[in-house]
């Protein structure tokens, strides 16, 4: 099947990963078929949002039927690019880039972190969750014989910009960004900026909104 992917509004790209988590859970629990209204209640957003969620892809589901979990859960998948594995290199084998090279999640979803780097002579040479980390001054030669789809930058703001754009020009495709800095790289490609402390200081926020 042929999905619309233009003009698609982001706050739908940033739900589909939900739907994606809570029809694999039914799919755990058994549940066949589910309509939009069963759904809605799991995922606590009204079920006109998510036919409008859906409606915007292709046409699922059947007036009086709901949806086949499994049919819906795996097209989610192709329209998330699941079906294929993403290489991932993770730039800074810190305490950050260590986490993200051991969570589990990660190669369950078809992403397979394949290296590290680092400048520190301490971590060159050595393996987190069985992942080498080699010197970046190896980064080049590295890509044109192994090669990898997305970079995960866990590296300095000062430093981040310049090594971005360099990893553009060698060939990734995404970028996955936990810098505390806004990139812009030429040509441009999909960038995902992670401000951790953000979420903590929307929920401080929303803590004491609840007071009110």
């Amino acid at each position: 099947m042929e999905y619309n992917r233009k003009n698609v509004p982001e706050a739908v790209i940033r739900r589909l990963p939900r739907y994606h988590r809570y029809l694999g859970e039914c799919l755990k629990n058994g549940i066949k078929r589910i309509s939009s209204l069963e759904l809605s209640k799991r995922m606590q957003v009204t079920a006109s949002q998510i036919r409008q969620d859906l409606n915007c892809f292709a046409q699922f589901g059947q007036q009086g039927y709901g949806y086949n979990v499994e049919n819906l859960y795996m097209e989610i998948n192709r329209i998330l690019n699941l079906t294929e594995t993403q290489r991932i290199i993770i730039m800074g084998a810190g305490h950050l880039g260590s986490a993200l090279a051991n969570y589990p999640n990660m190669k369950t979803r078809g992403f397979v972190v394949k290296a590290m780097f680092d400048i520190d002579p301490k971590k060159i040479g050595t393996r987190v969750a069985d992942v080498p980390v080699y010197d970046v001054a190896a980064l080049d030669e590295w890509m044109k014989t192994e090669g990898a789809d997305i970079a995960v930058l866990c590296i300095p703001k000062e430093t981040v910009g310049e090594v971005a754009q360099h990893l553009v020009d060698l060939g990734i495709r995404g970028l996955w960004n936990f810098s505390y800095a806004d990139l812009k790289v030429e040509p441009a490609v999909p960038i995902q900026n992670m401000h951790l402390i953000d979420h903590v200081m929307m929920l401080s926020y929303q803590m004491k909104e609840a007071e009110l």
